[in-house]
């Protein structure tokens, strides 16, 4: 099942790949309402498969004029359409997560086979009396770690978009992602309740929600028609089924429009391909060679000067691990920005404000995974002519997470790891030489303060250089050294530290948005 869905989500962040906007469209002041027609069409143009402007077009449901809606200086809308993307009834994302919680379950009872989805009257009862998530009633739960804490966030992130896609805010969408995941625990699971996956179905269903919303923004265009239509809607189901059902209840996927109704933030790729070496404790070169797929997604100008909305701005990536058994998913982080704005002092530019992050690690040596909140600063500063510097710290606290035990991870069907929480710390720097050449250092240091499991305290540190070497525009070849330092302390078993290694080589491909102002990290 494990990896099924891991098959899934490299798909989704591969086809979302695909929509890396090329144009050059780098005008500096806002469109004034005279430019705006002309502006918009020319912005159309930025996504993978433009317009065919020889269609019919229905113009039936008109949308807000636009002389009335408020352009970036890019020429994309600042907010969804008001007018097109009303806000419908409470019930009808709820009945959405309703129905998404059915189909679920049939899928893992007749299709799975799997005894815990066999529910009735009896297990909805024991369910309803277990109580309030903090009592008796509810337990801790003892599956995979994959399962825990990707899984469960994928789920909510399709509660979330149920909820986005009819009209609600960021912070609206989250009620429903939580009572998406309490209506699952109680009606979803013949067993006791979980209170970890209510957490983390919930936080991890914001972070994955509001991105993948973002993203499928970018991909739907509902002035086409078509086979053009056809895939950029199925393109956009695969990455949010959530949004999907919306859009087919309420009539959106056919339905044509005479002008852009979605929001859409300048988007940068980078894909990495190559080979990846787990070693041995520290000895270089001593482990088992897999491939590598590794996708980066970089959403929003960091530095435009805009009045700033949940996760205008994000960074995610992910890294698919070929040859290591049911761990597929090497990684999956990313932070997104919740409030926040811009300055400047003298050369350097800085968007600050508070981030959530989201950091989930799954190899064969060490399982960890963090929420994160927290102040964060992201810079820019030229050197010279063809360099820069760019940087991104985060100091957060992190009222949860999981954590591989002291005898590491193994390949069980049961927990092998730790809930708890703590702090981190994370930094980003890289000095880029244009596409000729870029160093990047990546450190994250964790305090992981054991809730439930080994009790005890665990401080981590992950260390990544990188260095790049361009080999023609856009393409480059690299090579990443990984070091993973753990030092576990505990009343139970005393101070235990230890170290491993990973080594990276791979080709890169950078598909370069020229509306976001530069490849910054």
């Amino acid at each position: 099942m494990i990896q099924k869905y891991s098959t899934l989500l490299f798909a989704i962040f591969f086809g979302a790949g695909m929509l890396a906007q090329n144009d050059d469209l780098r005008a500096q002041n806002a469109i004034s309402p005279v430019q705006q027609p002309a502006a918009l069409a020319h912005a159309s143009s930025l996504l993978l498969i433009p317009p065919d402007t020889t269609k019919p077009v229905d113009t039936s449901k008109k949308v807000q004029s636009l002389d009335t809606v408020l352009f970036d200086m890019y020429g994309n809308l600042r907010v969804d359409d008001p007018l097109y993307n009303k806000r419908a009834p409470w019930y009808v994302p709820a009945l959405n997560i309703v129905g998404q919680e059915v189909l679920l379950n049939l899928a893992d009872q007749y299709l799975l086979n799997l005894d815990w989805a066999r529910v009735g009257l009896r297990s909805w009862g024991n369910n309803l009396r277990a109580g309030a998530p903090w009592g008796n009633g509810w337990i801790w739960d003892n599956t995979r770690f994959g399962n825990d804490m990707f899984l469960h966030p994928y789920t909510g992130a399709n509660y979330f978009d149920a909820a986005r896609a009819s009209g609600y805010n960021f912070w609206e969408s989250s009620i429903y992602t939580f009572g998406g995941s309490y209506l699952w625990k109680i009606f979803g699971e013949n067993g006791a309740p979980e209170r970890n996956s209510l957490i983390y179905t919930t936080i991890g269903g914001m972070f994955g929600g509001e991105i993948m919303y973002r993203l499928s923004s970018n991909i739907l265009d509902d002035r086409t028609s078509g086979l053009e239509r056809i895939g950029r809607e199925t393109l956009s189901g695969i990455l949010s089924p959530g949004r999907f059902l919306t859009r087919l209840f309420d009539g959106k996927l056919s339905h044509v429009t005479d002008q852009e109704v979605y929001k859409k933030e300048p988007l940068n790729v980078t894909i990495f391909t190559g080979a990846h070496i787990i070693n041995n404790n520290s000895t270089f070169f001593s482990g088992k060679l897999s491939e590598l797929l590794n996708a980066q997604f970089d959403y929003g100008n960091p530095f435009e000067r805009i009045d700033r909305k949940p996760y205008d701005f994000f960074k995610i990536l992910t890294e698919v691990n070929i040859g290591e058994g049911r761990k597929i998913i090497n990684d999956v982080t990313g932070y997104g920005l919740l409030v926040g704005g811009n300055t400047n002092a003298g050369n350097f530019a800085f968007l600050s404000g508070a981030f959530q992050n989201y950091d989930f690690w799954d190899n064969p040596t060490y399982e960890l995974t963090t929420l994160g909140f927290g102040p964060g600063v992201v810079a820019r500063l030229p050197v010279l002519s063809n360099a820069s510097w760019y940087s991104v710290l985060h100091l957060d606290v992190v009222p949860f997470g999981g954590n591989s035990k002291r005898a590491g991870p193994d390949s069980s069907q049961i927990g092998d790891f730790n809930f708890g929480g703590g702090a981190e710390g994370k930094l980003e720097s890289t000095l880029s030489f244009g596409n000729a050449a870029s160093f990047k250092l990546v450190a994250n240091y964790y305090w992981f303060h054991t809730f439930v499991g080994e009790p005890g305290n665990n401080f981590i540190a992950i260390l990544k250089p990188r260095v790049t070497v361009g080999i023609f525009d856009n393409v480059s070849v690299g090579a990443e050294e990984s070091i993973y330092s753990s030092v576990r302390d505990s009343p139970g078993f005393g101070t235990v530290h230890t170290v491993n290694t990973e080594q990276k080589i791979f080709l890169i491909i950078y598909l370069e948005d020229s509306q976001r102002g530069g490849h910054y990290n």
